[in-house]
């Protein structure tokens, strides 16, 4: 199996953390454009951008699997049949990959995939966010929204989250690695439809 890949040196270097069977070939594209002439038997685009013009060129590879790192936007939000996975830094790695398959996907066509990478995975609902990426910008959020209250700063908060839940990572730590454009961009998709998810001052702040 062949796999095409549009992704950044963190990004590559995260999916590579995997143990994967030498009878899977991965080639590296550097563009969308490269990614489009590829010959591969499924397409993963790691730095997808919701953009009408980049779904176009994505559905060129269609019908075969197209993977996308759509965090933030549903599939119906995509408009086009292409499967989510959570590939936000630092949880790519994971040794079980989050994914929403649209609804003209079925099952059997992803596992055959995930079965031959010899990658577990597990389907989520198809929100902004999925699972994973919710809870770690509520986190993440609420971190923001003690140290705007002045009630301890970063280092402690970061060390008071290691030690008391055994995190690896404090949440100022997480969304450094994560990107904090990327935390405040899903809490505002969220916020649309749940007050709870009203970004922090400090954390809007903290982007400009």
């Amino acid at each position: 199996m062949t796999i095409a890949i549009l992704a950044d040196d963190t990004l590559k270097n995260e999916w590579l953390q995997h143990q994967f069977p030498e009878s899977i070939s991965f080639i590296w594209a550097d563009s969308m454009s490269s990614l489009t002439m590829l010959d591969a038997d499924a397409y993963v685009d790691l730095l997808f951008r919701n953009d009408p013009e980049r779904n176009q060129h994505l559905a060129r590879m269609l019908p075969k699997p197209v993977i996308v790192n759509a965090v933030e936007f549903t599939t119906e939000e995509i408009r086009h049949p292409f499967v989510r996975i959570n590939g936000w830094p630092t949880l790519l790695q994971r040794s079980i990959a989050e994914i929403v398959l649209p609804a003209s996907i079925t099952e059997n066509s992803i596992k055959e995939i995930f079965t031959a990478l010899n990658w577990q995975y597990q389907l989520a609902p198809d929100v902004p966010g999925m699972i994973t990426a919710r809870v770690l910008a509520m986190i993440i959020n609420e971190a923001y929204f003690t140290l705007g209250a002045e009630v301890s700063s970063r280092e402690e908060i970061d060390t008071a989250m290691k030690l008391g839940t055994n995190y690896p990572m404090g949440p100022f730590e997480w969304s450094e690695k994560i990107g904090l454009q990327r935390v405040y961009a899903l809490l505002q998709q969220l916020h649309l439809t749940d007050e709870r998810y009203a970004p922090a001052p400090a954390l809007k702040a903290a982007i400009q």
